[in-house]
């Protein structure tokens, strides 16, 4: 398969007969994720009390559209799949094979998620999309950025300037990110004790949808100096995330063979607390 092919089509914010719910789901994620909104939800969701095999975590995205994708209509797992498979076709390490097929099992928290967090089936705007940091300006570079001055944080000193409540060097690890799959699902690993997931694997599952930083270029006095290598991971992580997106379907019957045993080698055999 030929995955470093970047065809047009791909990530098309105005044009689609999905752009409708995509263009709401942004809008309301821009108006709602404040740094208060993210501190909240970080102590509310990152509990770590639901015990849940990966395998299973898998199998509830078949029921999970997101809402903030222009270019697929099917349920997530098939994404997952798509994703490890390109990567495998290309002949990546196993471990960068299995981020591609658990980098969005973040977004089974609509399990025990809820409308008013934007964390639901319904509600996907604490779930899904690109992601940015609150508590600094919102750059431009940032899907629809005419939804940029919804947030209430834009109006507020400490918040609406370039570095915000930040200082150059700071850190995007130590920065409040919005919150969403990518985060929630690295909290998750990074609590699971027996994760043996390289460095780079956990930095693609953190920064896979930071699209303003990683292709964007926005962020960069905020960056670390020792945080630069993380471009060229999730750059690298990218070409299988978005490029091998295509209508066809599968059944975790089919690659359970081949990735069962990676999944074991890097996460065990028991669950993950969610």
């Amino acid at each position: 398969m030929e995955t470093t092919t970047k065809p047009a089509n791909f990530r098309n914010y105005n044009e689609g007969e999905l752009i409708p719910r995509v263009r709401e789901n942004y809008k309301k994620m821009r108006t709602n994720q404040t740094v208060d909104y993210v501190q909240r939800m970080r102590k509310k969701y990152l509990t770590f009390n639901k015990p849940m095999h990966i395998w299973d975590a898998m199998e509830k995205l078949n029921v999970f559209v997101d809402l903030s994708d222009p270019d697929m209509n099917l349920p997530n797992l098939h994404h997952l799949i798509q994703t490890a498979e390109g990567a495998r076709a290309d002949g990546r390490p196993d471990w960068m094979q299995l981020v591609g097929l658990i980098h969005d099992l973040g977004k089974c928290m609509f399990l025990w998620g809820e409308d008013e967090d934007g964390t639901s089936m319904n509600e996907q705007w604490g779930l899904v999309g690109d992601i940015f940091l609150v508590g600094c300006r919102f750059p431009e570079t940032l899907v629809y950025p005419e939804f940029n001055e919804l947030n209430p944080d834009m109006q507020d000193p400490r918040y609406n300037t370039e570095l915000g409540m930040y200082s150059k060097g700071y850190g995007l690890d130590n920065a409040l990110k919005a919150w969403g799959h990518d985060e929630y699902l690295f909290q998750v690993l990074s609590n699971h004790k027996e994760n043996k997931i390289p460095k780079e694997g956990m930095i693609m599952v953190r920064y896979h949808s930071f699209y303003p930083w990683h292709t964007g270029g926005s962020y960069m006095d905020i960056m670390a100096d020792e945080e630069k290598p993380y471009l060229d991971w999730v750059r690298d992580f990218n070409q299988y995330d978005l490029y091998t997106k295509r209508p066809e379907t599968y059944t975790l019957d089919e690659v359970k063979d081949y990735y069962m045993p990676i999944i074991e080698k890097y996460l065990g055999k028991g669950p993950v607390y969610w």
